[in-house]
């Protein structure tokens, strides 16, 4: 009987805590429960005191409308109110304050204003509606972020989304409190950003993706780009461009094969060409005009996988010469000598420089340049990167690549080496203080983040499928802290969200119903090269 009751007790106890759990993902740093609830309607006032949080009242206002007619003046029931307090908290930190007749942010910025909101639109979707109100339960909250960097990738050369999928996608980072997009819109398939002075990177260069080579040409134009800039600028959302090299540059050297470095039978045309001098004046204008597109003073130069491709290197006249000139012994050592004259070309612009796990090798400036630790096989990489004093994001493949298959029963997608696959909860149990290269620097790692490359992933159904609901898993390891994070009570929270994925038309994977929605897709027989 006393093992029964024990359980009983037990029972009572969890369903208890995650009763009184805040239902937001992710979950906030503190929070209680209020003993009453809000009742937003069309009389509701939302206020901001400070100049600075305008355009974050107006985007609350904005979002709220969809369901209400909110007011911009005075109040004539109850208020939301957004309140600028520089008491030292970090910028993106908040407090939320609700009671039955007002709701009080106050934050030292309109980033931290902007998460607040993002709370207060999580719990808005989860109210009870009666009459003409949404009856809101209160929740005194104070929060802020784990990381800093908490991202997203989109590799778009693959297959080609377009302005309203990826503004989709930036609604829902800004939902979950994302504020890094990585955007891949360079690689080997196509090239799908707009230079003016080079058109033929378009015209030609965006012909093709990785199903079909002869589609046709798809890309951004950069009034495209500046629109959708705007848009993530206005959730708080960075947008980080990468233009890859020397690597994954078969697209631009069917454009302006002049620059062709050369490749393989499997993949041709494989890399820009480093014995040329006018490679890199033909790339510094690229990066000028992409400088200019993306105010994040940040450019990513992808310098991952070039071996797939540089075997041409060593026959090179130029790149003999170049080797001699500057007692390069190796095509690694070219590689390094690349990178780091473009990364030059890139802090000279007034950016810092992103580049993948594999530059560690190459002697960048430690205060300009940020490593994306992708290879959960090379942890000397990531050992290396970190002693040389560089700031770190950890995307590992394992489990951060969300082309892998989520479930067991999924045939299309990638698994590793022994079968592993990227399920959700291995998604929320990352913690990188289990990496022993990660624990004397954990002040080096800016954050985390997810890759969507596209493969496998034509339409936007199958990005759904793929992106939803490990997005929530990524949110929240992301932003709360390791010892905070209970997966029992997320799997509780993310039930209402799966709800919602319902209600907007997203076609995501359900793990308690696998045949809600079937897996689908193309499959692809080909090796992966990221």
């Amino acid at each position: 009987m006393k093992p029964l009751l024990f359980s009983a007790l037990f029972l009572f106890t969890m369903l208890q805590a995650i009763a009184q759990t805040c239902p937001v993902i992710p979950l906030p740093a503190q929070y209680q429960p209020g003993s009453e609830s809000f009742a937003l309607s069309k009389r509701t006032a939302v206020i901001a005191k400070d100049a600075s949080l305008q355009p974050v009242a107006a985007f609350l206002r904005e979002q709220l409308l969809q369901q209400y007619e909110l007011p911009a003046g005075k109040a004539t029931a109850n208020k939301i109110i957004l309140e600028h307090n520089s008491n030292g908290a970090p910028a993106d930190a908040y407090t939320l304050r609700m009671s039955e007749n007002n709701i009080h942010i106050t934050a030292a910025g309109p980033e931290g204003a902007f998460n607040a909101v993002a709370t207060l639109l999580q719990l808005t979707a989860s109210a009870t509606r009666k009459k003409d109100a949404l009856y809101i339960p209160a929740w005194n909250i104070d929060d802020k972020p784990y990381y800093t960097w908490r991202g997203l990738m989109l590799d778009e050369s693959r297959h080609f989304f377009g302005k309203e999928k990826v503004k989709s996608i930036l609604d829902w980072m800004a939902f979950y409190k994302l504020n890094r997009f990585h955007w891949h819109l360079t690689d080997a398939p196509g090239w799908r950003l707009e230079i003016k002075k080079y058109p033929l990177l378009t015209t030609i260069g965006g012909i093709g993706n990785h199903h079909n080579p002869e589609a046709p040409a798809q890309f951004y134009t950069q009034d495209d780009i500046r629109e959708i800039v705007a848009y993530a600028q206005a959730r708080y959302i960075t947008v980080i461009p990468e233009i890859d090299m020397p690597g994954h540059a078969s697209a631009a050297n069917r454009a302006y094969p002049a620059f062709d470095g050369g490749g393989t039978e499997k993949y041709p045309s494989f890399t820009f060409n480093p014995g040329r001098e006018g490679t890199y004046q033909y790339l510094a204008n690229i990066l000028q005009e992409t400088d200019a597109l993306f105010p994040s003073q940040m450019i990513h130069l992808g310098g991952d996988e070039v071996t797939f491709g540089n075997k041409g290197w060593e026959s090179d006249t130029g790149v003999i010469r170049l080797m001699q000139s500057h007692g390069l012994t190796s095509r690694k050592a070219v590689e390094d000598y690349f990178i780091q004259r473009m990364a030059d070309t890139v802090i000279g612009m007034h950016n810092k420089v992103l580049a993948w796990d594999e530059v560690a090798t190459a002697t960048l400036p430690v205060n300009k340049t940020i490593v994306c630790w992708w290879r959960q096989d090379k942890p000397e990489n990531l050992r290396l990167a970190l002693d040389k004093g560089y700031q770190v994001i950890l995307c590992p493949r394992l489990p951060f690549y969300f082309d892998f298959v989520q479930d067991s029963s999924h045939k299309i997608g990638r698994r590793w080496a022994k079968g592993e696959l990227n399920n959700i909860q291995s998604v929320y149990d990352f913690d990188a203080s289990r990496l022993p290269a990660a624990k004397d620097h954990s002040n080096n790692i800016l954050g985390v983040q997810a890759c969507l490359w596209t493969e496998v992933i034509a339409d936007n159904r199958r990005l759904d499928f793929m992106l939803f609901p490990r997005i929530s898993a990524l949110a929240e390891t992301a932003w709360t802290a390791p010892e905070k994070k209970n997966a029992a009570q997320f799997f509780q929270r993310l039930q209402s969200h799966l709800q919602l994925y319902q209600q907007h038309h997203l076609y995501y994977f359900d793990m308690s119903a696998p045949d809600k929605h079937p897996e689908t897709g193309k499959p692809t027989n080909e090796k992966y090269i990221d």
